[in-house]
């Protein structure tokens, strides 16, 4: 994919620091990216993730709604697909010279914390999970981090959008902005929730591996196959409580940028779609990115992950029950603000799990989001 034209480029990346709400995504395996632009209004916000039955626009879902991470949904007053189309749409704007001339947001330079502090919260976070663990009282917890580090005045989100684009085919990429979510870049495996009509398709991803040297890994350990198991199974359930029809294709080896996971595709037929928040409400979070059992692994991260995880781990991307539908869950993600960049990555903890291999497991998926803050990095 190629950068538009620089008037457009410019009117993009000041839509970030803007009161308007807009985002911009691209599908997996395609070479075009969709802008949703709500050109007045206020972004609405939804008291609960049911409330989306009978809505249609791009979401972004927190992974646990609050009042400071609301969710919402950009209402598709503007819709466009690939540049010459966002760039005639974009200049029917009638505040685009406002945008233009809209100053950049001051920088709060505050120091970060170190590698060596971060590892030491998370080998005190991991202890926290792996004591219930070991009790049996879980099968399995996701434990996860945030990693901040600044980024220059000038950073133009639209081309790091872009360079994700690039770099990562296989995955859903993402750059949306509202007052209320703030501005996010994403580029995630993991579909949530696609399909139009009666054919729906999800998915359980869980196992992590690198993948060195363009290799792709055969063999998996015991505790990746647990973990990927305990997804499947949780997955399973749930479709086939709100489907018909159900068909599997997996456990296989999925690659997502330079790491790969073991998937399962469930494909089938959705009984109700007035209803799909009642699906989403039951699918969020799934096992791969909370725990099981969920409810009770979703209120111990709350209470003792140690961080807020914002809308990392939620999910986001159009929904239209009546035209197609592609959510994904937030993963690979980070959150932008003037001079700062936000990274989030987690991981599967079982009673089995080992400190290290975890850690570096997380800076392994920090990595995606790391590599596109470089602007030296060249397409192709």
């Amino acid at each position: 994919m190629n950068l538009p034209d620089l008037h457009t480029q410019h009117l993009l990346d000041c839509l970030t620091r803007s009161r308007l709400g807009f985002a911009l995504y691209r599908l997996p395996w395609t070479d075009a990216c969709y802008l949703v632009l709500q050109t007045s209004g206020d972004i609405e916000q939804l008291p609960g993730i049911r409330e989306l039955n009978g809505k249609r626009g791009f979401v972004m879902v927190p992974f646990r709604l609050s009042e400071e991470h609301p969710l919402v949904i950009i209402r598709p007053d503007i819709t466009a697909y690939d540049w010459p189309d966002i760039t005639k749409a974009l200049s029917s704007l009638e505040c685009a010279d406002a945008l233009l001339t809209c100053p950049n947001q001051r920088a709060c330079m505050h120091p970060f914390i170190s590698e060596e502090d971060a590892k030491e919260q998370y080998a005190r976070a991991f202890r926290r999970f792996m004591a219930p663990l070991q009790a049996k009282q879980f099968q399995k917890l996701v434990l996860s981090r945030s990693s901040s580090r600044h980024i220059p005045d000038d950073f133009a989100p639209l081309s790091a959008f872009v360079r994700a684009c690039n770099k990562y085919p296989r995955m859903m990429i993402y750059l949306c902005h509202t007052p209320a979510s703030g501005t996010w870049l994403g580029s995630t495996p993991e579909i949530l929730l696609s399909g139009h009509g009666k054919e729906w398709h999800t998915v359980a991803l869980a196992g992590t591996m690198p993948m060195p040297d363009e290799v792709m890994p055969t063999e998996w350990d015991r505790k990746n196959c647990e973990e990927q198991g305990y997804v499947a199974d949780y997955i399973r359930r749930i479709t086939k409580k709100f489907g018909s029809k159900l068909s599997e294709k997996g456990p296989y080896t999925a690659r997502a940028g330079q790491l790969v996971h073991l998937k399962t595709d469930f494909y089938f037929q959705l009984k109700d779609t007035e209803h799909i928040g009642d699906l989403l409400q039951e699918l969020h979070p799934t096992p791969a990115i909370c725990g099981l059992p969920k409810e009770e692994a979703f209120r111990f991260i709350g209470e003792n992950e140690g961080y807020d995880r914002s809308y990392y781990s939620g999910f986001t991307g159009w929904l239209d029950t009546e035209g197609h539908t592609d959510l994904y869950v937030n993963l690979r993600c980070m959150q932008i603000k003037p001079g700062e960049a936000t990274l989030y990555a987690g991981g599967g903890i079982l009673a089995s799990s080992e400190i290290e291999s975890e850690w570096k497991e997380t800076d392994d998926k920090m990595n995606t989001m790391r590599s596109i803050l470089h602007s030296d990095f060249i397409s192709k």
